[in-house]
């Protein structure tokens, strides 16, 4: 049977559209089912109290468990791969930050590219990090460390998390502005690098303000700024490295991410739940207990957002010659 013209545009018209139904009855329907948040580095890290916060609220938000793996090791890159060789289905998200987009030149040969086969989804937050020295340094200000620093060229020693780290990139980045010769010492993790710099056996550091901040509290390590543009609202007697070197910003920051090809419906979805929960005063509230600063915005800001900080850390891994251990 030969179908009348208009008949047959119709039907061909429908079943074009098929496609594009599905994914937004799919949309709509998501999640139907518990969702993975893989974090790259082991519990209880800033990254890990990060994704259990945001879990929590999109637990309560979307009906089903957002449940929160760690997946540590190779820098960052198991629990990276781990997402990027998941179905584009939503169901397994990524908690990133600055150490993806270190990866991408720190290691010479990586099995995916992370800008290439993560899709954005949403920024969350930015921390920064605290230049502190230990109490024995006579240096109460960032002027006055860096004249220190000058007059004792190679003697003083700068704690990180490890090579390659943000923590050691970003001492790098302060290194590589001011032009001082000091002495790079890695740790395997943030711990054993601030137990050294309270005992004194190292005596500076930049490390992220949610594990540093107890300690600055308790008189246990000097703060002597923050390391973002602005002060930030849990230590806002502090000044920013930059008021003493210009153009100097430096910050640990959190998004999350999905593999590639995940359908635009599910990433408009989450990004605008992630969004409401930096709004809302309880989430927000929070947050800002930790130190955070928060980093609202659409996909495609959270990708140009990850474009920049790629271009910026890898001059800085050049400079210092950090290789992957």
């Amino acid at each position: 049977m030969k179908l009348p013209r208009r008949t047959f545009l119709h039907l061909a018209a429908g079943v074009a559209a098929l496609p594009v139904v599905s994914r937004i009855a799919w949309a709509q329907t998501y999640p139907s089912r518990p969702v993975k948040i893989i974090v790259p580095f082991a519990p209880a890290g800033s990254t890990d109290i990060v994704a259990r916060l945001m879990g929590q609220w999109l637990s309560e938000r979307l009906g089903q468990q957002f449940v929160v793996e760690n997946r540590p090791g190779a820098g960052t890159n198991i629990g990276t791969e781990a997402v990027v060789t998941a179905p584009a289905d939503g169901y397994t998200l990524l908690l990133a930050g600055p150490a993806n987009v270190i990866s991408m030149t720190l290691y010479d040969k990586l099995n995916f590219n992370f800008t290439r086969d993560i899709a954005p989804i949403a920024s969350i937050m930015r921390f920064p990090f605290v230049m502190e020295v230990h109490p024995s340094v006579p240096a109460k200000t960032v002027p006055e460390f860096m004249a220190y620093a000058k007059a004792n060229p190679g003697k003083l020693n700068m704690a990180s998390a490890g090579t390659g780290s943000a923590t050691h990139l970003t001492g790098e980045l302060f290194k590589m502005m001011t032009g001082l010769n000091i002495l790079h010492v890695p740790y395997r993790g943030a711990g054993p690098a601030l137990i050294d710099l309270i005992g004194g056996q190292v005596q500076v550091a930049f490390d992220p303000m949610p594990s540093s901040i107890g300690y600055v509290k308790a008189g246990q390590l000097r703060p002597l700024a923050v390391t973002t543009a602005t002060r930030s609202e849990a230590l806002p007697e502090l000044p920013s490295v930059g008021d003493a070197v210009a153009g100097y910003e430096a910050s640990t920051w959190y998004g999350v991410g999905a593999p590639k090809n995940t359908p635009a419906e599910i990433i408009d979805k989450l990004n605008k739940e992630i969004n409401a929960g930096l709004a809302d005063p309880r989430l927000k509230t929070r947050l800002t207990e930790l130190g955070g600063m928060m980093l609202t915005g659409s996909s495609a800001d959270f990708g140009t957002f990850i474009s920049d900080e790629t271009q910026k850390w890898a001059k800085v891994v050049k400079f210092s010659g950090a290789k992957a251990d």
